[in-house]
């Protein structure tokens, strides 16, 4: 595993010197992120975070967003490069292309994916942005629109959306992304490979046909080897450039010996089969990049904008914030945004993977100033939704680069860069592996002077022993599922990003949850109603809204809110209230109709009477606190009213979803909050939580999941990406809730649930143990197809062309194995 080292420099603001807490909070957040091997402080007249970190598991942008989510302001040394290719042929030949970019001076780490795409971090005092993409043009891939290229690299103004500009975005099928072109275009390489089958087949059987001279079928033979040969000698001859003996070359030396020693129609098969399964393979990363790019195309190109008493169509990347964009029934949302007028419901299923629409409607004051990250999401808008049966106006709230849609697209892109643990050891071994085979065949090459046996028994050995131990199944049997398991949860609304946790989180084995916001709706509600006495309930809910209408506490809303549903909008005509009077640490105080009211605690009511509170609504309200509500009393003037309660309940699809998680093996679920133990425990036996920790300090979170991680192994923290973070960078995995509303979530979870719904969990959860048995069976074919094949050859027992159908069936095997991912299910 390759480590880099890196100076950071940052500026902690109103940090006195290196010794703050603040820095060692910076510390600690990035030795706690998976990937990162140590970080420490650097002295000197500008401290310097010194970081060593796997860039293969962690990009230099996450590493950023840590630094920044602990309050640093991040110096403009290092920039990160984003950029659609095409031209890479398959896995192997994205990592020779991204070595080659890593040698540029001042290139930090490139990293290239199969699926075309990447991932360039340098240094701006020794190289610059032009000089990167100079250096990826000298390789033999393309970038496909420099103006669509997503830059990550902390400049405003820098990141472009999906089509941004109006310049063509190319993917998967559409003729661009495969080097292999020619006179067929994009499909060329596979039709050789077809004609390459069919000259071998029709030698084949004209080879057993009396009469038919000998030649003919050597001809054909020939010529199926020059077709399957072709694109196979060209990648040979790149490999070679770069100082590399890889697969293509040893399946070409394998392919000459049989010619030498008159086996044409073995030459042809193996040829024929490698070259099929090579245009195979890149239609199968070809349908998992498909998966992915359909993201780029759910943003519409054109948006209707009111501008100076006009409606006009306008290009997406023309949007200026603060405009209004109109969007018309069942047409795409163009923008992110707020919505000023008009009341639909919109699918947003290509976004947060919500399988039921979502109710819309206008906030209050469109004029108003609003916060994205606390806006309630009947109110927000995302570029690519789908509205509904009504029109829309919606002020727009971010540029077309800056959207959600467009900053998924972008993370998706970069998780695709991101190796798993298992795909960095399957490279290593490679590395090692095809070096060591032919030193063996080249020994195998000189048996005949050990062994009483001609040369050509020696030769045809040693090229049996060559095509069986070629690693082709290994090479795509981890990539090809990581990149298959990406782009799934993408299309269900759930971003992982990379192979590290999507392997990590199949392994799991004991969940943390945040209370607040994650398990529950994070606002209170009001739960209960008891009137005392002579009072009735509608008496004591109209006195009660009366008052707590003029409060700005946070129960107030939740009671007036309550009240008024409860009393079913009957009663419209509520009595005014006047001179409201907050008493700190106990309640209200305020006249209704002439009549002095007060709300609160016991300690009010001890205090106002002299005396204890009534026995009966002494044991309703601890009644009701012991089951987490807060309870609070109504009194008016000599008489209590009765009692009101206010909880933040569970989310609708807690306790469901925590039974899901149980089903699939999940046995330890711990909750963690500041809340009272006693409201902890009431929230845990109502939705199924087998673990409920209160009272908690942000700090006592992080040591319960580190005692969670010394107890269990592999822990999950799901979290709002924000209060959590600190917990969240401890677990294994970090998961944020509704990260389709959270920058900062999105930027530092590994794994991301886009809705602010929890039941994408076990699907997430689900897809990953899906994900881990694919990639070991995908290992055990590959490797065990070599394992079995090399005694075979050696001693003679398989001949080439049983090799060469095994070997190749493998891989087809394998990449077909990792295609199932696409299609599962929940």
């Amino acid at each position: 595993m390759s480590k880099l080292e890196l100076d950071l420099p940052v500026l902690l603001p109103e940090v006195p010197d290196e010794r703050d807490q603040c820095v060692t909070r910076l510390l600690s957040a990035l030795n706690a992120e998976g990937g990162i091997e140590k970080a420490h402080l650097k002295t000197g007249t500008s401290p310097q975070v010194c970081i060593h970190y796997d860039p293969d598991q962690v990009a230099l942008e996450k590493v950023k967003a840590i630094a920044r989510r602990a309050g640093a302001e991040i110096t403009e040394r290092y920039h990160h490069l984003l950029l659609d290719v095409t031209g890479i042929r398959h896995q192997r030949h994205a990592r020779q292309v991204g070595e080659k970019i890593g040698k540029a001076n001042g290139v930090i780490e490139a990293v290239v994916s199969g699926a075309g795409v990447a991932r360039v971090e340098y240094d701006t005092t020794l190289t610059d942005e032009n000089a990167v993409i100079s250096a990826i043009r000298q390789t033999d891939i393309r970038i496909l629109s420099d103006a669509t290229a997503e830059r990550s690299d902390d400049h405003a103004g820098h990141d472009h959306g999906p089509g941004e500009h109006g310049k063509e975005k190319h993917g998967a099928g559409d003729g661009h992304n495969h080097d292999h072109g020619g006179i067929f275009g994009e499909n060329t390489e596979l039709y050789f490979a077809i004609g390459s089958g069919v000259f071998w087949l029709v030698g084949l059987i004209l080879s057993f046909l009396g009469g038919v001279p000998e030649l003919v079928s050597t001809v054909l033979f020939v010529i199926a080897i020059l077709m399957g040969g072709y694109f196979i000698l060209i990648e040979a001859i790149q490999t070679i450039r770069q100082g590399k003996f890889e697969i293509d070359f040893l399946m070409l030396v394998a392919a000459a010996g049989a010619c030498a020693l008159g086996e044409f129609q073995e030459a042809a098969l193996l040829l024929f089969l490698f070259s099929i399964g090579h245009a195979l393979e890149n239609y199968a990363m070809g349908r998992a990049r498909k998966s992915i790019e359909a993201l780029s195309d759910l943003a519409p190109p054109t948006a209707l904008v009111k501008r100076n008493g006009a409606t006009t169509e306008v290009g997406v990347e023309e949007l200026m914030v603060g405009d209004v964009i109109v969007v018309r029934p069942n047409s795409k949302i163009a923008a992110d945004g707020v919505i000023v007028s008009g009341t639909s419901a919109v699918d947003q299923a290509p976004i947060t993977g919500e399988s039921v629409p979502v109710d819309k409607l206008p906030v209050s004051d469109p004029e108003a100033e609003v916060d994205l990250d606390t806006l309630p999401a009947e109110h927000r808008a995302f570029a690519g939704t789908i509205n509904g049966s009504s029109p829309l106006e919606i002020r727009v709230l971010k540029l077309a680069g800056d959207s959600t849609l467009s900053r998924l697209v972008t993370l998706v892109k970069e998780a695709e860069t991101q190796q798993s643990p298992t795909q960095q050891l399957t490279d290593k071994f490679e590395r090692y592996f095809v070096p060591a085979v032919i030193g063996l065949v080249f020994l195998l090459l000189f048996a005949f002077l050990v062994i009483d046996e001609p040369f050509s028994k020696s030769f045809y050995r040693a090229m049996a022993v060559l095509v069986a131990a070629s690693p082709c199944a290994l090479a795509i049997s981890t990539p090809s599922a990581v990149l298959a398991g990406v782009a799934r949860a993408a299309r269900q609304g759930v971003l992982i990003k990379g192979g590290r946790p999507l392997e990590d989180l199949g392994g799991i084995t004991a969940l943390a949850f945040d209370k607040t916001g994650t398990l529950t709706e994070g606002k209170p509600r009001l739960t209960e109603v008891i009137a005392s006495g002579e009072a009735t309930e509608s008496e004591l809910l109209t006195v009660a809204i009366a008052v707590e209408e003029l409060s700005d506490h946070p129960l107030a809303a939740a009671i007036v809110t309550g009240g008024k549903e409860r009393l079913g909008n009957k009663t419209t005509n509520f009595p005014s209230a006047e001179n409201l009077e907050a008493l700190t640490a106990r309640g209200v105080k305020a006249t209704v109709a002439g009549k002095t009211v007060h709300i609160g605690n016991r300690r009010l009511f001890r205090e106002l009477t002299g005396q204890e509170i009534p026995t009966d609504i002494d044991q309703q309200m601890a009644k009701l606190e012991d089951t987490g509500n807060t309870a609070m009393i109504v009194h008016q003037d000599n008489r209590y009213l009765g009692i009101i309660a206010v909880m933040d309940v569970a989310r609708p699809e807690a306790k469901a979803t925590l039974a899901a998680l149980k089903e699939i093996g999940i046995k330890k679920m711990v909750m963690l909050t500041g809340d009272h133990q006693k409201v902890a425990d009431a929230v845990a036996a109502d939705i199924g939580i087998t673990d409920p920790l209160g009272s908690l300090l942000p700090e006592d979170k992080v040591a319960a999941i580190e005692r969670l991680r010394a107890e269990e192994g592999m822990v999950a923290m799901i979290g709002d990406g924000v209060n959590d973070a600190p917990a969240m960078a401890k677990s294994t995995v970090g998961i944020a809730m509704g990260a389709a509303g959270s920058d900062v979530a999105l930027e530092t979870a590994d794994v991301a649930l886009m809705a602010d719904r929890l039941d994408n969990l076990p699907f997430a959860i689900g897809l990953s143990r899906m994900a881990k048995r694919i990639i070991r069976q995908n290992l055990v074919m590959s490797l065990g197809m070599v394992i079995i094949l090399i005694p075979l050859t050696l001693l003679g027992i398989a001949e080439i062309g049983p090799a060469v159908i095994a070997h190749e069936g493998s891989t087809l095997v394998v990449v077909g194995n990792a295609l199932r991912l696409l299609a599962y299910k929940r």
